[in-house]
This record gives structure tokens, C-alpha cells and sequence, in this order.
């Protein structure tokens, strides 16, 4: 089997990947704009081969990374990335060389779009907030009072993150919206690419799967996030979220049928749900989720790291065997726990140091870093992850890491309540 990777060197983690292929047997092919000798060895080690192109946005010069491979080793059975930013990349790669597995440009255009996900959701029965795309001032302004006045929430028609998000509490944020997007104000007639949504109230939670060819999850993984991303990002919070020991079933019972009503199958998967604090007609009862988005992709940055050592198991090796044998022959290889990611962040000055946190929390901690430029608007400037029994502790944990200088115990049992009440707001996870 030939499998082309787009991008093995960033995520950091994803040359993994491409070393999980090579164990099962496969010949793993890398595309990335790193040239080889930055690559870290590891990279290097993981790939049969690697093609450098300058610019991996010029479609022409992976058109021809791709075209030699397939002159060298062979018609590529399978093409990913991965990546979010690449899935597109990826789906007209398959389409312009005919491989058979993988999803192609419409389907992943379908999958991207929050507007089109709404009637998918619908055909699962999993809620979801009422929503409208952005168009004028007026149309706009009546869905609002139509869902029950201000605030709610917008966020770009297709993105991933908190990029571009913002909530509307006033007619004057929502016309500065419409200006923004270049729609010209009250008097705009164009679609501008925006949704605007209900704002859910609820505690941030997602379901991962790696699912085979029929849509079955080969691998399940729950994930909370305090608070939300929206927030993270357009407050500067401090950030935090986990890898649960075990998933909820209820969750587990709507990500598998969202997964059959969306067409997934032979990928891995992220898709995020509220859990509602309070009761939301129309919507559920408290503890219920809402569907809020589907990603056709594994969570970002390290975190199949963070399901590794919640769930004792290697994912990128479930990968593999999905991709090669369409099935799970990776078994977990010791007990579960909860795996926990705490940032911090360059512009704020905290309680306890470095050395501190590692005397501290040390035997706990399994990676600890800079996290590079481009994650570090969602995931902050230095990130610790540890390893811990119970929720108690990971709450511990984070408070910790968190603790501003000056804060007394009280402030940091609040900063510890924050990272574990979730956020009300509608913004998407990592």
C-alpha cells in the first residue's frame, strides 16, 4: 500500500503517523515545505520518501510531488493530511488522481460548511442551535428577535477554532459585523460568508473516533474543554481542557449517529457538542447535548498525544490499522486516567515557576514546551501535560499552573471552579 501524507512535519506529532504506516507495512510518502535537512530526524526516520515543494498553497507543485510518486512507487492508494488546512488540498488530490478512498472536493466542501451541517444533524435527531447565514441588516435582525433578542453568536460559514468569532449583544455589533464582512451595512444584498446562532450555555465537550470503512468507531475518546476556545482566545484566558478515562455513552450514541448521517466512515473524527448547564427549550435538559460542529479530522496540535496517555494506547497506530486492514489490531496496554493540557501564557506573570511546577507536579508531568507560534493564539505560550488518576487532581493540576502571582487560596479555588464550569458562549474547541 502507497500513502501519500501531506504535511508530516507540523503538527509536530504527525510524523507518527506516517510511522505507524511503515509498521503495518505501508509505504509512507511525505509532501511538506520544510526542506529535508530542517526536518527533524524523527520526520525523516518515519517517511520511505519525502518531496519538498516551496509553497504547499501552490496546487501545481503538489500536483507534481504527487504525479512522481505515482511514477515511482506506483498509483497512491491513499492521500491525507490529516490537517484542517489541508483537507481540501487533500480531497482534489484524490479527485485529480483518481484514488479511491477518501473523501472528494464536494464532500469535504459539505462537511466544512456550518450551514449545511444543520440538516445533517437533523437527519441523526441530535438539536443544534437555531441558525441563519449573515445577510442584510434586516433579515438578520429579525432571526434575532425570531430566537429571542441578543446576544448570540457568529463565526466564520467555514473555519475551525475561535478564529473570527464574535458575540453580538447589540444592533450596533451586529452592523459592525455586516460592515466588516464587507456587506455594506444596513443596505447590503450579498451573502456574506457568516452564521449567526442561539448561544448556547453549556460545558464544551467533543467525541474523537477513529472509524473503519462502515462508519464504526475502531477508537472512542472524550474530551472536555474549560472554557470555551471563543473565550481563550478573545479574553486571553488562560487555557486548559482533558482526555477523559471513559466516554459517556449518551455521547458516544449521538457521535456514532451524527458519523452515519454525515456519510463518515475511514477517518479519524472530531465533533463537538454542548453539554447543557440548564434546562434549554427547544434544545434538552440540563446534562443533554447540542450538537455544535463536525470536524473530518483528529483534534488539534498534541492532543492524540493527550488520548495516548488517557487511554493507554497509541492512536496513530489505530490509525494505521484502519487505513491498512480496516480494523483495530493496536489493544490498550495499561489503565486509563485523565490526560491534561494547562497553558500559560507569555504576557501574564504566575505563582509558581517553572522548577516549582516540575518539584511539584513532576512524576505527573509527561510533556511540558513551547508551543509554536502559529497554536499559540487557542493553546498559549507554554504548555504542561500531566497524567493524573481523578478529576480532583486534574482540577488541582490546573489551578496550579494557572495561579497568578498575587492571587490568595481563594482566587485560585476560583481559577479552579473556571476551569471546570465551562463557558457560555458558542465557540469550538482546538
Amino acid at each position: 500500500m502507497n500513502v501519500i501524507f501531506v504535511s508530516p512535519q507540523f503538527p509536530s506529532v504527525y510524523w507518527q503517523f506516517c510511522a505507524a504506516l511503515r509498521r503495518n507495512g505501508a509505504v509512507a510518502l511525505g509532501i511538506g515545505d520544510t526542506p529535508w535537512e530542517a526536518l527533524a530526524e524523527e520526520v525523516r526516520a518515519s517517511l520511505d520518501e519525502y518531496y519538498w515543494v516551496g509553497d504547499l498553497e501552490d496546487y501545481d507543485q503538489v500536483y507534481r510531488a504527487v504525479a512522481y510518486f505515482s511514477y515511482r512507487y506506483g498509483k497512491p492508494d491513499w492521500i491525507e493530511s490529516n490537517n484542517e488546512h489541508w483537507l481540501s488540498l487533500d480531497a482534489r488530490l484524490r479527485e485529480d488522481f483518481n484514488v479511491a478512498r477518501g473523501p472528494r472536493p464536494g464532500e469535504v466542501e459539505r462537511w466544512q460548511s456550518k450551514a449545511r451541517q444543520k440538516p445533517l444533524y437533523a437527519a441523526a435527531g441530535v438539536p443544534t442551535a437555531r441558525q441563519t447565514m449573515l445577510t442584510t441588516f434586516d433579515e438578520t435582525r429579525w432571526f434575532i428577535g425570531e430566537m429571542g433578542h441578543y446576544p448570540v453568536f457568529a463565526k466564520p460559514e467555514v473555519g475551525v477554532g475561535a478564529c473570527g468569532t464574535r458575540i453580538l449583544r447589540s444592533d450596533d455589533d451586529l452592523r459592525a459585523l455586516l460592515r466588516d464582512c464587507g456587506a455594506g451595512g444596513d443596505g447590503g444584498d450579498q451573502p456574506v460568508p457568516y452564521v449567526v446562532e442561539q448561544l448556547v450555555e453549556g460545558d464544551l465537550c467533543s467525541w474523537d473516533a477513529v472509524l473503519d470503512s462502515g462508519g464504526e468507531p475502531l477508537f472512542e475518546n472524550q474530551e472536555e474543554f474549560p472554557p470555551s476556545m471563543a473565550d481563550v482566545v478573545h479574553g486571553g484566558l488562560d487555557m486548559s481542557y482533558r482526555s477523559c478515562p471513559r466516554v459517556d455513552p449518551r455521547l458516544s450514541e449521538l457521535g456514532r449517529r451524527t458519523a452515519r448521517a454525515f456519510g463518515l466512515a475511514s477517518r479519524f473524527v472530531h465533533m463537538e457538542f454542548f453539554r447543557l448547564r440548564s434546562d434549554r427549550p427547544g434544545l434538552g435538559a440540563a446534562g443533554d447535548y447540542v450538537g455544535l460542529e463536525v470536524n473530518v479530522r483528529p483534534p488539534g496540535g498534541s492532543t492524540p498525544e493527550m488520548m495516548n496517555y488517557a487511554h493507554a494506547t497509541n492512536v496513530y497506530q489505530v490509525w494505521a490499522d484502519m487505513v491498512c486492514f480496516d480494523e483495530r489490531r493496536t489493544e490498550p496496554d495499561g489503565t486509563d486516567a485523565y490526560c491534561v493540557y494547562a497553558s500559560r501564557r507569555d504576557a501574564h506573570r504566575y505563582a509558581h515557576g517553572h522548577d516549582e511546577v516540575l518539584a511539584r507536579w513532576g512524576a505527573a508531568v509527561v510533556s511540558c514546551g513551547r508551543v509554536p507560534d502559529a497554536l499559540s493564539d487557542d493553546l498559549g505560550n507554554y504548555q504542561y501535560t500531566a497524567r493524573l488518576a481523578t478529576s480532583e487532581e486534574a482540577d488541582e493540576f490546573v489551578a496550579y499552573v494557572h495561579e497568578r502571582e498575587g492571587d490568595c487560596h481563594g482566587d485560585q479555588a476560583g481559577v479552579r471552579e473556571g476551569s471546570g464550569g465551562g463557558s457560555p458562549t458558542a465557540g469550538s474547541g482546538a
